[in-house]
Formats: C-alpha cells, sequence, structure tokens
C-alpha cells in the first residue's frame, strides 16, 4: 500500500493582497518579495485569528502588514 503525505495549501489572496500593497506604500529599500516570504507564517497566523481576537490586540486585518514589518518599516 501506498501512503502520501497530504497536502497542505492555503489561499489567502486578499492578505496577499494587503501585504503588496503595503509595501509598495514603502517605497523601495529593500527586497521586498524576500522580506514578504520571510514573514508569511507570521502574517497567516494573525489572519487565522478572529475579528475578536484581532480587536483585543488592539488590531484589525488591515493593521496586519504593519504589524508583521514594523520592526523593519515602524510602525
Amino acid at each position: 500500500m501506498c501512503k502520501t503525505e497530504p497536502t497542505i495549501e492555503f489561499q489567502n489572496d486578499r492578505l496577499m493582497q494587503r501585504l503588496d500593497l503595503f509595501l509598495a506604500s514603502q517605497g523601495m529599500g529593500f527586497n521586498a518579495a524576500t522580506e514578504k516570504r520571510r514573514r508569511l507564517h507570521e502574517a497567516y497566523a494573525l489572519n487565522a485569528l478572529s475579528d475578536c481576537q484581532l480587536a483585543h490586540m488592539g488590531m484589525t486585518r488591515a493593521d496586519i502588514p504593519a504589524f508583521v514589518f514594523a520592526d523593519l518599516l515602524g510602525s
């Protein structure tokens, strides 16, 4: 019997659009694609939270990109 590992694929176009728009609005000066890939796990984790959980953190979904890149670009 052949067993294969399941493939889990997350597709969240809205989150990716928010990240792209945020990075584009910040201007260039660093490799945005590389930094985006490095921080996707954190962005997906935050996006998986409920609106109530985000509000408890003082955030909305629109705030996720700025939060994820706060150390690099400031708040």
